[in-house]
């Protein structure tokens, strides 16, 4: 058995199924270009056949990078690997990703069949796959609570029509790790094409229960060569297996063996990135790239850390890129240090978007003794909302500090370059300036959803304000950030706003 564990990136596919966190196209390509860089060795683009934009993202980041396999995913519908296929086409190197569900449940609710006719749909895909590329990865969905002799026959069938990677989800997150790990090892014993070199097991792996990461570690030893993950363990519902902690589980056990083709002093700049781009912050608390990660606050701790690092971290922070003397951003900071810790944090900025930056961390380094890696990132994430067809102009809330006051709020928005005015009271500062903000918009919109978070600590913190916003039937997700918190409001509505189709 080969000990080159193979790592099959979903952040684009998977990952980006979290509400509110999809990307453009120049967004995908851009995080594309950085799992190349960290050295994954798959990439699965998206789903074609689900929508325009995923069938382009597919095309567009086929051409964008160089030596990863591209994959595309599918149902085991023929109509669906053609269009993967014609995605593909200016891969280098290309992978149809197709399969159905193997469970009871699905079996008999999702599909009202058989296990018989599964079987045959399944071999079907396969081999239909098969006249498009060499390279076919079947998924049998929800394996985890599919019984292992009736998925070792599935497994068997496939890998005999051609299948070169055989996918055993743990959809529901349902497994515990020793019995994932059982599950991996019946398959790689009784089905030929594992032990005979001919196809490999790979890991999927949900974080229901909080055991994705162990599932996964479990499965590799139980003889699966491919894991697939996301960066920061984005996905649906509580997410996916993280990149960053399955990467690091081996780098720090040598004595398993496991070699991955990841430079892991990539994976603190592609967190913060995905991080960024998603406007999905990542938990203080997160192995291996959250905030607290390296830090000690414990006496005991600290007095151990100084003495010797190793008693209390197993890792060096360098290793997984982050820069433990960094530079420290304050309103005297040249735009070198801005570009410089942007860049550590995964953002290339150069010219005038530099400049535009710049231009507002220094309107926050003012207001701020010290200006943070969260806080330039929300920044640069801000210059993307500058081509956005509604744009705040100005805002202007006076509240009362009794029951009996009124909040009373003045706007001012720049809808495709005409100005407009509003004036409206309301509950408090924020009601009031969403309703001056109707009054110029004009839609039947419903705030669904309303989250403050600060970045840190301290009264002079960005607050960072997350909206969802129901209009003519659907959910938009919008994001602003600010240290006054009704401004980030207002920039969260409007961001809803600027989404709507």
């Amino acid at each position: 058995m080969s000990d080159r564990l193979y790592i099959f990136d979903t952040t684009l596919r998977d990952g980006e199924q979290v509400p509110g966190c999809q990307l453009n196209t120049v967004e995908k390509i851009q995080v594309a270009k950085q799992l190349e860089a960290l050295g994954v060795d798959v990439i699965e683009a998206g789903f074609p056949i689900s929508s325009p934009g995923d069938f382009n993202s597919v095309i567009e980041i086929s051409k964008a990078v160089t030596w990863p396999t591209i994959c595309a995913l599918t149902r085991a519908v023929q109509k669906d690997i053609d269009v993967a296929a014609e995605a593909l086409q200016y891969a280098k190197r290309k992978r149809i990703h197709t399969g159905i569900g193997t469970s009871p449940s699905h079996i008999k609710y999702k599909f009202n069949s058989t296990p018989e006719e599964i079987i045959e749909r399944a071999v079907a895909a396969v081999k239909y796959a098969k006249r498009y590329v060499e390279d076919v990865e079947f998924y049998a969905e929800d394996a985890g609570r599919t019984d292992n002799e009736y998925l070792a026959r599935v497994i068997d069938a496939v890998t005999k029509a051609g299948a070169t990677v055989c996918n055993i989800p743990d959809t529901t997150g349902f497994r515990l790790p020793g019995e994932y790990q059982e599950k991996i090892k019946y398959l790689y014993e009784h089905v030929d094409a594992f032990s005979a070199g001919k196809a490999i097991l790979s890991t999927h792996c949900h974080n229901d229960l909080g055991m994705a990461t162990a599932n996964t570690v479990a499965g590799v030893l139980g003889g699966a060569r491919q894991v697939e993950v996301t960066i920061n363990g984005i996905g649906e519902r509580a997410g996916n297996t993280s990149l960053e902690e399955v990467a690091m589980t081996f780098k720090t056990h040598p004595e398993l063996g496991i070699e991955t083709n990841i430079n892991t002093t990539k994976i603190y700049p592609t967190s913060r990135m995905v991080s960024s781009l998603m406007n999905m912050p990542v938990q203080p608390n997160k192995a291996v790239v959250g905030r607290n990660a390296f830090a000690h606050s414990s006496g005991i701790h600290q007095d151990g850390v100084l003495k010797n690092v190793s008693t209390y971290e197993i890792m060096d922070p360098k290793d997984v890129g982050i820069d433990d003397n960094a530079i420290v951003l304050t309103a005297r900071s040249g735009r070198a240090a801005l570009k410089h810790r942007l860049q550590v944090n995964g953002v290339e900025l150069d010219g005038e978007r530099l400049d535009k930056v710049y231009a507002e961390f220094l309107k926050l380094a003012d207001k701020k003794k010290e200006v943070n890696d969260d806080d330039i990132l929300v920044l640069a994430g801000a210059d993307r909302a500058n081509a956005h067809a509604v744009q705040l102009d100005f805002l202007q809330v006076t509240t009362g500090m009794d029951a009996k006051s009124k909040c009373v709020a003045s706007i001012g928005l720049d809808i495709s370059g005409q100005k407009f005015e509003a004036c409206s009271t309301g509950n408090g500062p924020v009601d009031a300036a969403i309703r001056a903000m109707k009054k110029i918009i004009m839609k039947e919109m419903v705030l669904k959803e309303f989250t403050i978070q600060a970045i840190s600590k301290g009264s002079d913190d960005l607050g960072k304000v997350h909206m969802q916003v129901e209009y003519n039937g659907h959910v938009y997700y919008g994001f602003g950030a600010d240290t006054d918190v009704v401004k980030a409001s207002v920039e969260a509505y409007i961001d809803c706003v600027n989404k709507f189709k």
